[in-house]
């Protein structure tokens, strides 16, 4: 059944994007595009994918400086394979990347999925705050040009927010009392649960996932985390604009232009389905509207951009997961002291 429900999930994501792919193109003159993409500079496009390598890179390397804190110390070529094998889970089915990079880092290094998964959560946490400041940054620029898009978008979304809203406020007491009455029945029978072996080790998988999630305040050096944070965005901006050098439409945009690509891409790609495919060229040849790029012109750079990077993903994702089929696990570290307290240590 599990299955079964795995495989629905995975043909109904794969039908939206299917279908979006299919809305965004349904109105293109498809002679124009192909037009496009011919007169294409390619040059542009493969510099594009060597900044892609050095943020893959660049990433790698930070996520290896998250997990150290943790007791556990792999090498590079460890954190980048297992990192690249999830990004090519996620184009299979949307957030099974994050399992399957944890489970490859523990076949190869010994690291708890759990301690794992709580540094990936902080890693996502830093990336939305990039956003964040990624947002902020374009409309503090592109303001007028972009406003009316991207209020437009969530205002339509959210249109009927004042009439739920006291229905969320109803929600959120209902939570509040629920989690109050949890609580309290936890500190009741305290001393009975510490005896479930199932409290026990949900406990336990709880504070190696906090582990990982805070181990981001325990960097070493911070500075160098950082600067790879600002680097990992600076290649995703710098490969937003030298497509647009590719294409003779979008050749003279600026880097207003480009951050205002960086921003729709970024959410197009957040959305649940494979991919980011159909929403990503949807956001992105809506955006270029804007900008005065014809629709074939705008769809021609989001299949350069998108299809370039995700063929790189793969090529990459492939490689790392024959080389980690082929890696021999190293002799298994001793576990961090922290995770081998006794199940006394709940009394605290």
């Amino acid at each position: 059944m599990k299955r079964l429900f795995s495989f629905l999930k995975y043909m109904l994501l794969l039908g939206v994007s299917a279908f979006l792919m299919w809305y965004a193109l349904k109105e293109l003159d498809f002679q124009k595009m192909w037009a496009e993409l011919k007169e294409a500079d390619y040059a542009w496009v493969m510099v594009s994918l060597l900044m892609g390598v050095f943020a893959y890179l660049s990433r790698a390397a930070r996520w290896q400086m998250q997990i150290k804190p943790t007791g556990y110390n792999p090498p590079l070529r460890n954190t980048y394979n297992a990192m690249m094998i999830g990004y090519v889970a996620n184009l299979i089915l949307p957030r099974m990347g994050e399992l399957a990079r944890c489970t490859m880092l523990r076949r190869t290094d010994n690291l708890p999925v759990n301690t794992g998964f709580g540094t990936v959560i902080a890693e996502r946490i830093i990336d939305m705050v990039m956003l964040l400041l990624v947002i902020g940054l374009t409309f503090l620029v592109e303001f007028n040009r972009i406003q009316g898009f991207f209020l437009g978008l969530f205002s339509d979304k959210y249109e009927h927010l004042e009439q739920s809203i006291s229905s969320f406020y109803w929600v959120l007491w209902a939570m509040l009392v629920f989690a109050v009455v949890l609580l309290v029945v936890s500190l009741r029978y305290l001393s009975r649960l510490r005896k479930n072996t199932y409290f026990r080790k949900a406990v336990k998988f709880v504070r190696g996932m906090l582990k990982g999630v805070f181990s981001i305040t325990k960097v070493e050096n911070q500075a160098a985390f950082w600067g790879h944070t600002l680097f990992v965005w600076l290649m995703y901006y710098s490969m937003s604009l030298v497509v647009f050098y590719a294409l003779p439409a979008t050749a003279d945009l600026g880097w207003g232009a480009a951050l205002s690509v960086l921003l729709a891409g970024t959410l197009g790609m957040a959305a649940p389905v494979q991919g980011g495919i159909g929403v990503y060229h949807l956001m992105v040849q809506a955006t270029l509207l804007l900008y005065g790029v014809p629709k074939e012109s705008g769809m021609a750079y989001a299949l350069l951009s998108h299809t370039s990077q995700t063929l790189l993903v793969v090529v990459m994702g492939v490689i790392s997961f024959i080389a980690g089929i082929l890696h021999r696990p190293e002799e298994v570290q001793e576990q961090p002291a922290e995770t081998n307290k006794e199940p006394h240590e709940l009394k605290r």
